[in-house]
């Protein structure tokens, strides 16, 4: 069997080395901080992992946070319009869960090392990969850094936006009541952005995630440009001033007395341009260096995929080292091809989703999915596989189908409409 190195500790390296680990591959993880150092960090993201990645940790002998205590079965949707829809439901099949990747990561870098794994501290660039084939018979890019994404290169034709299209707040939020039964609850302030209200755990227990996607030069932007840092109790009020002119439905369970960051500086502030980098490359020697995870596309964390899909790569990639033991340029086009159908798809899906003014065919469909539960249950379902969502929003034609065939169900083909 090859030898594998790993660059980045994240869901993509993690998951790719734990596989190959299990099947006796020999790997070693190449990354800048140390578990500590993940541990005592700002938060990384509020990503959910979905039911196909959860499958996966368990596989892995991983999976430490079950769903029964720690995950959620239900979407809420809210749309902030005069005279719109009462909020809606959809449900999964099976649940998801969040949880603080300060407590993730570690996590499983511990399990990796004590299963006989090693894990390097270091710093590693573009220029330094033809050293590591002198040691490593395939180079993996799991880790995203700017020189990364350079020495990759876009695909153009599924990274459409020269710019991000959202710009991003998250926090972690004590005072927030859960939701009955618990959910995550999408709101939309149309021409503003959307939030995410997620259920997370964290070090001291449940708290909410608040995940605002903000238009740029809309009402909410000054959530990500403000610095919670310059003013944190200012910086307080303000959330507390946008959740109540925008989304209601999440101001109304909140407690204002005990609305507080779980932690002091619990907010990653910032912004992301969705894009699908190139596949692979070859060394002069030959050897490949495979991009996956946050090299190989970066997400906007509107449809929460970022870390499924991770998860997904490193499966695909897992099973063709195993298959082949060889890992040529032949298994890196394998590669290729097999994650096409999924990162396309979701790269259809969260493309139109951040696209501004709001196209009419996910108008259509969103105004639909508050009138047909099943088609609701569909969409929210489709989180755990993305690239049907991209189907399904892909052209007003697919979006008139899918409601079609609900409608078919006997459910009420009533849309609404958000401008």
């Amino acid at each position: 069997m090859p030898n594998i190195g790993i660059i980045g500790a994240g869901t993509a390296g993690l998951h790719l080395a734990l596989l190959l680990q299990q099947a006796g591959v020999t790997t070693r993880i190449y990354t800048n901080q140390t578990a500590e150092q993940v541990a005592s960090g700002r938060p990384q993201n509020s990503v959910s992992h979905h039911a196909p990645t959860l499958a996966r940790e368990s596989a892995m002998g991983v999976n430490f946070w079950p769903v029964e205590e720690y995950g959620y079965q239900v979407h809420y949707h809210h749309l902030n319009v005069p005279d719109g829809p009462p909020v809606f439901r959809g449900d999964f099949l099976r649940p998801s869960r969040v949880l603080d990747y300060r407590i993730y990561l570690p996590r499983l870098m511990a399990e990796y090392e004590e299963r006989g794994g090693t894990i390097e501290q270091r710093s590693v660039e573009p220029a330094d990969f033809e050293q590591l084939a002198r040691h490593h018979d395939l180079i993996v890019v799991a880790a995203g850094k700017r020189s990364f994404a350079e020495y990759f290169g876009e695909r153009p034709d599924v990274s459409p936006y020269a710019k991000p299209q959202r710009h991003l707040a998250v926090g972690f939020w004590d005072g927030v009541a859960q939701t009955e039964p618990r959910a995550v609850t999408m709101s939309i302030s149309p021409g503003h952005g959307e939030l995410l209200d997620l259920p997370i755990t964290t070090f001291d227990g449940w708290a909410s995630a608040l995940l605002c996607e903000n238009v740029p030069g809309g009402d909410l932007e000054v959530l990500m440009t403000q610095k919670e840092s310059d003013d944190p109790e200012a910086y307080r009020r303000l959330t507390l001033d946008k959740l109540k002119e925008h989304h209601p439905t999440v101001h109304e369970r909140i407690d204002e007395s005990r609305f507080k960051l779980m932690r002091p500086g619990d907010v990653l502030q910032g912004a992301a341009r969705p894009v699908v980098r190139e596949d692979y490359r070859l060394l002069p020697d030959g050897t490949v260096v495979l991009s996956l995870g946050d090299a190989h596309s970066t997400v906007d964390p509107v449809t929460g995929q970022g870390a499924n899909s991770a998860s997904f790569e490193a499966q695909v990639a897992a099973d063709a080292i195993i298959e082949d033991g060889v890992v040529d340029e032949r298994f890196a086009q394998k590669v290729a091809l097999r994650l096409r159908e999924r990162v396309d798809g979701l790269s259809t899906w969260v493309n139109t989703m951040i696209a501004t003014p709001t196209p009419p065919h996910l108008q259509k469909l969103l105004g639909a999915m508050s009138q047909m539960r099943t088609l609701c249950d569909e969409f929210t379902e489709n989180f755990s596989y993305p690239h049907r969502n991209g189907d399904m929003v892909a052209t007003p034609e697919r979006v008139d189908a899918a409601i079609a065939r609900h409608a078919a169900l006997g459910n009420d083909p009533t849309t609404g409409k958000v401008s």
